[in-house]
């Protein structure tokens, strides 16, 4: 019986220890003392090498009658050097939060379980929800601290290639195929990559940039990131601590130069990825990439990583009779900076970040603009209400911090972000209420699950606004509506009141295609639809086809915010890493 009065890491210890005796035989008994009815595990990897919640105990208990066998989760422990066992808050409810280590019959693990009362059993402390995550395979550790390399100091050939002739002979590939190629070179492709370089895995990354970080330096030119520096470090690498707390572009894509070089990344700018065929019975591709020369390299990786962001191809909806305007037509992907459009006039159409941020960009270097809005959008201040899903940022470490954002359940999260999204409207209701009068269309998610899961499910739809939003209240920016406008002109935007929105420029802040158009155009129509949808959840708890295998062997996606790229390239690698070792199957569904 665990009694709520017990120290709450004696109480936890006390879960885990019946957990433990009980997950290799999970009878309904054993379940209801352990679990509430409506609870929820993850499994990222340690059981089930998939990346999954079930919901429920009956289904967990079920799960677990599958996977224990084979798995043999052992030595349940509170981890030592992590946040104490505690109480806290998490998605409105109060419960106790326990960090804890276990070993599986292949890897090393971390979890997380949160204990609540069952006042049906007596206040019985029962799980709320668990997370198992493999943190590394036994016999295949990275070589991280004491267990790094020794390098060639320790046994010098004086007549052999230096530490420099090692780098390029690796960085050219001149003799060899990678057994992973990467495709993107941003903060998806660099945290995958050097994960797998920890893991002695041979990976090129390959962008069609002609430099290092040019994917966040020709942004446009007051591009700054919206969360705060401590959510977004690297891989191994954290920012130094006397960063901004909002990073510049120019100042991220610099780190990434330095991110490649000091984790000593293949990286080959300037090389365009034309796309790749599998053959089955090799378990191998044939790629083809284009280098800045016009050469061409023929490969033969065994994986492909599309990190090519949550989506790569510029979203141009067929607008009828934009084509009579005779001014200057962009995509936002292709704006630049605000000064070369001074004393003229411009219409952007997308009320999302980059439909705020260039209409704001274009006001302060002096052009008249009018913002064009075609759906409801999600507005909220950057501070403090942007932030506010990153609070637990704010305290402890980042290890910890991470964690527990891998632990939570998509329904909880869901629930989480409700209530954040009701603190943030009552927060910003004074520039709502400016918004509303100006006629500017706002709503707060699917089901008022706010600004993250427009991100999780569509890559947009919301402004965190940076000032923007004051202009347009108080009339420096115009506002119009899509559906107010006639048809387009050689000057302009014809009203459908007769009036005309003259403009030198117009920009299509219209977003980005979703995934699998890329997927269909570089790998053909059969891989596609095996893949099927990129990003979102569909029916699931979990994102369709990231971060783990797909139906098409060999080929892995990976996408997101910094923070989202650097938790999950950690368990991408881990399954790439036991494929290549033999421990794991390609296939969906094989171990």
């Amino acid at each position: 019986m665990l009694d709520r009065t017990q120290d709450i890491s004696v109480s936890a210890q006390a879960w885990l220890d019946e957990f433990e005796r009980s997950s290799g035989k999970p009878e309904p008994a054993a379940l209801d003392r352990l679990f509430l009815a409506d609870s929820f595990w993850r499994d990222v990897l340690a059981l089930s090498w998939n990346l999954q919640t079930l919901a429920g105990r009956d289904t967990i208990a079920g799960e677990l009658a599958a996977l224990t066998p084979k798995a043999a989760p052992s030595h349940f422990k509170i981890a030592p050097n992590r946040a104490a066992p505690r109480w806290v808050t998490r998605a409105g409810t109060n419960t106790i939060e326990a960090i804890f280590n276990f070993e599986t019959a292949l890897g090393r693990g971390s979890g997380i379980v949160r204990l609540v009362p069952d006042p049906a059993d007596g206040d019985r402390l029962k799980a709320w929800t668990l997370l198992t995550a493999l943190d590394e395979l036994k016999g295949f550790e990275e070589q991280l601290g004491t267990s790094r390399p020794r390098g060639q100091a320790y046994s010098r050939d004086f007549r052999g290639p230096n530490w420099l002739d090692l780098r390029n002979a690796s960085r050219d590939y001149a003799d060899r195929d990678p057994t992973v190629l990467v495709v993107g070179g941003g903060q998806a492709g660099l945290a995958i990559a050097a994960r797998l370089k920890q893991l002695q895995i041979d990976t090129l990354i390959v962008d069609r940039e002609t430099r290092i970080g040019d994917n966040w330096r020709k942004r446009y030119h007051a591009l700054t990131l919206h969360n705060q520096v401590q959510v977004n470090h690297m891989p191994y690498m954290p920012f130094p601590p006397n960063w901004p707390t909002y990073i510049p572009k120019d100042k991220l894509a610099n780190w990434f130069e330095a991110y490649v070089d000091a984790m000593e990344l293949n990286f080959w700018t300037g090389t365009e990825f034309e796309g790749g065929a599998y053959d089955e019975a090799k378990g191998s591709w044939t790629v083809t990439l284009r280098r800045a020369d016009g050469s061409k390299r023929t490969m033969h990786p065994r994986h492909v990583i599309m990190a090519t962001g949550v989506s790569g191809i510029a979203n141009i909806p067929h607008i009828p009779t934009l084509d009579n305007f005779k001014g200057t037509l962009l995509h936002s992907s292709r704006y630049e900076d605000g000064e070369n459009w001074t004393g003229k006039r411009a219409i952007v159409i997308g009320t999302g970040n980059s439909g705020h941020d260039i209409a704001q960009d274009l006001c302060s270097s002096g052009a008249e603009v009018t913002l064009v809005q075609r759906s409801p959008t999600l507005v909220t201040n950057i501070e403090p209400s942007a932030q506010l899903a990153y609070a637990t940022y704010n305290e402890g470490t980042l290890e910890d911090n991470d964690l527990i954002a891998t632990s939570m359940p998509t329904p909880l999260a869901k629930k989480t972000h409700v209530m954040l999204t009701e603190q943030s409207k009552q927060l910003d209701k004074e520039l709502l209420d400016g918004l509303t009068r100006v006629g500017f269309r706002l709503d707060f998610g699917e089901a008022g699950t706010g600004w993250q899961f427009k991100y999780l499910t569509r890559g947009g739809g919301y402004y965190f606004n940076v000032g923007c939003s004051n202009l347009i209240v108080e009339g420096a920016i115009k506002l119009k509506q899509f559906s107010d406008i006639e048809g387009f002109v050689a000057d302009g935007a014809r009203m459908k009141d007769g009036s005309t929105i003259a403009a030198d420029l117009i920009v299509l802040s219209t977003g980005y295609k979703p995934q699998e158009y890329l997927v269909r155009k570089l790998f053909g129509d059969g891989i596609a639809d095996r893949v099927g949808p990129v990003w979102g959840f569909g029916g699931g708890l979990e994102l369709r086809n990231m971060y783990a295998r797909t139906q098409q062997p060999g080929l892995w996606f990976i996408a997101g915010s910094l923070a989202q790229c650097r938790i999950n390239s950690k368990y991408l690698a881990l399954q790439i890493k036991a494929i290549e070792e033999g421990i794991l199957g390609r296939e969906v569904g094989t171990a």
